[in-house]
């Protein structure tokens, strides 16, 4: 079953640049569902520099194999230094969707955007 909203695969369906591929090697792991298991054995599978994926034990099982990860909250900050959206408006339009953040992501997040 997917969690993934029905405006979203409608979305990814018309998007010519977006290809929706599955690992050739599928595999369960423990404590996660079907898609960040999915993600994370395709990011194996063809090398990715880094695999986007903001549950914490998905996260975790995938530094396992060595991974590189980066959440929603990372693209974004990212996003606002390259000038390409404003980070706090960003993070408004998230917090009105069911994306879940905790308190200490957004600590964490916050403390490095400010200036040192």
């Amino acid at each position: 079953m997917s969690l993934t909203p029905p405006q979203s695969i409608t979305w990814f369906k018309l998007e010519t640049w977006f290809e929706i591929v599955r690992p050739t090697n599928p595999v369960t792991l423990p404590r996660l569902d079907a898609g960040e298991s999915e993600a994370i054995a395709l990011a194996i599978q063809i090398n990715a520099d880094v695999l986007l994926i903001d549950d914490h034990a998905g996260r975790q099982a995938a530094a396992g194999p060595g991974l590189r990860v980066a959440g929603t909250l990372s693209v974004l900050d990212d996003a606002d230094r390259g000038g390409l959206l404003r980070f706090d408006e960003a993070c408004d339009r998230l917090r009105q969707t069911s994306f879940y953040v905790s308190a200490a992501v957004i600590k964490e997040i916050m403390r490095r955007r400010s200036p040192k």
